[in-house]
């Protein structure tokens, strides 16, 4: 990754000037058929190639306990991922652990506060989620409950938010850190030839750092790079990278509508 203050020279212009044939989206394969990832590919005559380039380690209960966080006692679970609700149930499970039935979860989006359904019995009075999928939309939504939960925010042991560690702070709420996985690097670079892709969609800062970590000497040289939530987008400004397509946004919540957006912007500019 490249160093603070060492911006990659990289003269993109937010117009595409050329025909985008190739996307590279750094997710695993949807498993469903009917994902509109593949809609996406159908529609605009694209091909979509799946990489993750991150993988999550899970921490056991034996080195969960040494953190000495009393999970059962937090009213409020802060979730920004279904990866953190999958590690959250499953060391609820290792560690034989009671969930209060009460118990409110905090979600970044929709998507993620809907996959809460595969745990819980999903109930809109414990289940929240931001309207825009950003931070302050979350915040919002946890500042009218503050004052009466103790919040725990489950993350990467190597990927926390600190914008979210920071409002907790500073909105005087009670809240623990539970480090229930660990973020690492996917070796990709004897799977994808990186410059074969016209687009590269990101979704994480550990996305951004695994691209650098498997192609060191990464230059955009015309390559469009998409991002999904702010902290990625500052990731990838902060490598010097330019940055084409965003989301969430008012008009495009998830990366799927920002690529369809922006792709039909692209064929009109030809």
């Amino acid at each position: 990754m490249a160093k603070s203050g060492t911006k990659v020279k990289a003269p993109i212009t937010n117009t595409p000037v050329k025909q985008i044939k190739k996307i590279l989206i750094s997710q695993p394969k949807p498993e469903n058929e009917k994902s509109p990832y593949f809609e996406l590919e159908r529609k605009h005559g694209v091909e979509l190639t799946f990489v993750p380039f991150i993988q999550l380690d899970p921490i056991n209960f034996k080195e969960f306990r040494k953190q000495k966080v009393d999970v059962v006692s937090h009213t409020g679970v802060i979730f920004t991922s279904k990866n953190a609700i999958d590690h959250y149930f499953r060391l609820a499970e290792e560690m034989k652990m009671n969930i209060n039935q009460e118990t409110k979860y905090f979600c970044i989006t929709e998507s993620v506060a809907l996959y809460l359904q595969k745990f819980i019995l999903y109930r809109k009075r414990k289940v929240f989620y931001g309207a825009d999928g950003s931070n302050k939309g979350m915040f919002d939504v946890i500042s009218k409950h503050k004052e009466n939960e103790k919040f725990l925010y489950v993350c990467s042991e190597n990927q926390q938010d600190n914008e979210i560690i920071n409002w907790l702070k500073v909105n005087k709420c009670g809240y623990s850190l539970g480090y229930m996985y660990r973020t690492v690097s996917s070796n990709i670079k004897e799977v994808i030839a990186i410059k074969n892709f016209d687009i590269i969609c990101l979704f994480t800062p550990s996305g951004v750092k695994s691209l650098f970590d498997n192609f060191p000497t990464f230059k955009q040289n015309g390559t469009f790079v998409g991002s999904f939530g702010s902290n990625t987008a500052k990731a990838i400004e902060e490598a010097g990278l330019q940055l084409q397509i965003k989301a969430p946004a008012p008009q495009t919540p998830s990366m799927i509508t920002a690529l369809d957006k922006y792709l039909n912007e692209a064929k009109n500019s030809l």
